[in-house]
């Protein structure tokens, strides 16, 4: 089978994103333009993905990892000249070499298959993905023979009124045969206005030397959209996020409003699952089946078991065991596990904390830094107080156990199963089982005191 490789260039500075951050690097629906281009084409099976870094290097190094091998391009001096700095990994291999830009976070691995099928199956030393644009202003136009062959591609500014008439365009990916790539590479000068070296002069030298030049149109021409500033930018999160979202409802999955739901690349979610308008979901999120996700709900890195109601929240590396619910206006912080049949109710915050199943946590509480078991009730107004200003510490309430409205639990302390805390106590140290702790100053009613007021006078 032919050796198919894949060089992607993610030299350029990006200067008309008017960013500190590498431009490739920019995300579109959770993942970085390049992540989306290198994951995309090891789906398309390539043998070998060779990056082509540069401003930036490092950051794209780190993020991408054992997926890519990288060189790097020290000075921009255009994509061909890009694309030679492969030469040493590269360089006399037999096989099908694809060149793809790292900003076309759009390209499937559909199409990039493809596109390298189409060019081993019609021997071409080099095959160009083209689309169909209404309106081609501005792009370079494919000039096809009557053979259905490239017979050149002329830029926009270059073209004759028929040519400009054209309506296929150059998209700016190619697959190549890697020994006459690096051969002809050699050949590109850099006699032009910008004094840069053009991969598609490749093309043009292959064509003089009567070689086969191929092209693959396209079906969607937005999947090779290339993003060069913010306002692409966004185009292209519009474009992944409808991808996305249709994806989903085929699964099964009801999207009230799927033009006000944001769903990022990696989040899954099982059948049967509604999610409502206004929810953004984050990052490896895994949602079970049978949930319902509320108007306005942000839920990141967190799993999500069957059944589960998120009503208004926000859900941070955070796990819900089926059954269990949360909200409105809640705040599930990292860490934290809520087991089964859980109800997390209204303006509640908890963080790195474990409850139990069972445990009924109402309304109007913090709990932080704790352990609770299974059957606890913790009335409105609770406060577990973890932070003695220095450090973290941690609170344990076993099974079973009462913990009554407006209480404060100081940690380090533990509530052993099937106590009982009074309301407005603060609890400072251990409570047995099966004890009731009550830690508050007996009531003076001091007769006609009020009269002396000063707001009576």
């Amino acid at each position: 089978m032919t050796k198919r490789f894949a060089v992607v260039l993610a030299a350029g500075q990006g200067t008309r994103m008017k960013s500190k951050l590498y431009k490739v690097m920019h995300p579109v629906m959770g993942k970085p333009m390049v992540g989306h281009v290198v994951d995309q084409a090891l789906e398309a099976q390539m043998n070998k993905i060779v990056t082509v870094t540069g401003v930036g290097a490092e950051t794209v190094q780190d993020y991408l990892g054992e997926k890519s091998e990288y060189v790097l391009q020290e000075e921009q001096l255009g994509t061909a000249h890009a694309v030679e700095q492969v030469a040493p990994l590269l360089e006399g291999k037999e096989g099908t070499t694809l060149v793809i830009c790292g900003d076309t976070p759009l390209l499937t691995s559909e199409t990039l298959k493809a596109l390298v099928a189409h060019h081993e199956d019609t021997s071409a030393k080099a095959t160009i993905l083209t689309a169909h644009a209404e309106d081609p202003a501005g792009y370079g136009r494919v000039i096809r023979a009557e053979d259905d062959s490239v017979r050149k591609i002329v830029e926009d500014k270059d073209a004759s009124e028929t040519e400009r008439a054209v309506q296929e365009i150059n998209t700016g990916t190619y697959c190549f045969d890697n020994k006459a790539l690096f051969e002809t590479l050699k050949k590109v000068d850099n006699n032009n206005s910008q004094g840069e070296y053009y991969l598609p002069d490749v093309i043009e030298l292959l064509k003089n030397e009567e070689e086969l030049i191929s092209a693959y149109q396209l079906s969607n021409k937005e999947d090779a959209l290339g993003v060069n500033d913010r306002v692409a930018l966004a185009q292209a999160s519009k474009l992944m996020k409808k991808r996305i979202n249709e994806a989903h409802m085929r699964n099964g999955v009801t999207l009230i409003d799927p033009e006000q739901t944001y769903i990022e690349v990696d989040v899954k979610i099982g059948q049967d699952t509604v999610v409502e308008p206004g929810v953004y979901l984050k990052g490896s999120t895994v949602i079970g089946e049978d949930c319902h996700i509320g108007t306005h709900s942000v839920i990141e890195d967190s799993r999500i078991g069957d059944n589960v109601v998120v009503k208004s929240s926000m859900i941070e590396s955070t796990v819900m065991e089926n059954n269990s619910d949360v909200g409105p206006n809640s705040h599930l912080r990292p860490d934290s596990i809520i087991k089964e049949d859980v109800h997390i109710g209204n303006f509640v915050e908890v963080k790195k904390t474990t409850v139990g199943k069972n445990t009924k946590v109402g309304h109007l509480t913090y709990i932080g830094d704790a352990t609770l078991g299974e059957n606890i009730n913790v009335g409105c107004g609770t406060i577990f107080v973890n932070y003695n200003g220095k450090e973290k510490n941690h609170i344990e309430v076993g099974d079973n156990a009462f913990i009554g409205c407006n209480a404060n639990l100081v940690a380090p302390v533990t509530v052993e199963k099937d106590a009982f805390i009074a309301a407005g106590s603060t609890i400072t140290e251990d409570v047995p089982a099966d004890a009731m702790a009550i830690a508050r100053a007996r009531q003076v009613n001091k007769e006609d005191y009020a009269k002396q007021l000063p707001y009576k006078h």
